[in-house]
């Protein structure tokens, strides 16, 4: 009958018999076993070494916004230290093809208004696309307001008005950012205390006015006639008028060239 296993050990241990250690599993040394530490160390896909990254399917929307922001400086031209260019968002989950050809940006065909401009971000590629993106200046410009009420028919001089900074968000279309800009010209209409002067509000000074006495000037097949006239209105140059010829009392049309001439309109 076989002794029971600690019953075996023990007897072995009294008896001064070494013990057998347990076999251990061998572990890779050497050039095996660095090779497949380097391989532990590599990241995910690294199996595929020596092929070319896929390139992004679509265009990053950063990437477009860039290149607007480049476009809209050079339309907008030169801006103060106290203003920067703010472009429309475009969504962060745009999803445009990716271009075979460099992205271009231009401004799109249109009125042109102050501190504003509308760009057209295009792919030229094999598969074309566009979109538009909204710029703007944002931040304070001087402006022109009227110092004091202004009665219509007014010729502007530097006392009637003064310069204060603006938020360029608010201000209306046409508005003057230079008093020097307004000084000569003419109110069109009563303008009130603080209002932010605007080119719709002012007419140049009239080049000739009602009453005052013209050289009339006719010409046609070449010939150019010369006469005395009566202004019958106020005009500014290349404005219609209508004035009196003094020779023959005939009232005819003709447009103001300078503060003494006005050309008649022959048919």
């Amino acid at each position: 009958m076989a002794a029971p296993p600690t019953l075996a050990r023990g007897l072995l241990i009294y008896a001064g018999m070494p013990l057998k250690a347990p076999k251990s599993r061998r572990r890779p040394h050497g050039p095996t076993r660095r090779v497949a530490s380097l391989l532990l160390s590599l990241p995910l896909g690294a199996a595929a070494a020596g092929l070319p990254a896929a390139r992004p399917l679509f265009e990053n929307p950063a990437h477009l916004a860039a290149v607007a922001q480049a476009a809209a400086a050079r339309a907008l031209g030169p801006i103060s230290a106290s203003q920067r260019i703010k472009l429309g968002a475009l969504a962060p989950n745009l999803r445009l093809r990716r271009c075979d050809k460099p992205v271009s940006a231009t401004r799109a065909p249109g009125l042109a208004v102050s501190g504003r401009v509308l760009l057209i971000v295009r792919c030229t590629g094999a598969n074309p696309w566009h979109i538009y993106v909204p710029a703007t200046v944002v931040g304070v410009t001087p402006v022109a307001l009227a110092a004091h009420a202004i009665v219509a028919g007014t010729v502007l001089t530097a006392s009637d008005l003064s310069v204060q900074p603006r938020d360029m968000t608010q201000l209306p279309p046409g508005f003057l950012d230079s008093a020097s800009i307004a000084v000569g010209l003419t109110a069109a209409r009563p303008i009130a205390q603080g209002t932010i002067l605007t080119d719709q509000m002012l007419l140049g000074t009239p080049a000739v006015r009602r009453g005052q006495t013209v050289t009339l000037v006719a010409t046609t097949g070449g010939i150019s006639v010369t006469m005395t006239g009566r202004a019958l209105g106020d005009a500014l140059v290349n404005q219609r008028i209508k004035v009196e010829n003094l020779s023959s009392g005939k009232i005819v049309e003709g447009v103001a060239r300078s503060d003494q001439t006005v050309q008649i309109l022959v048919p």
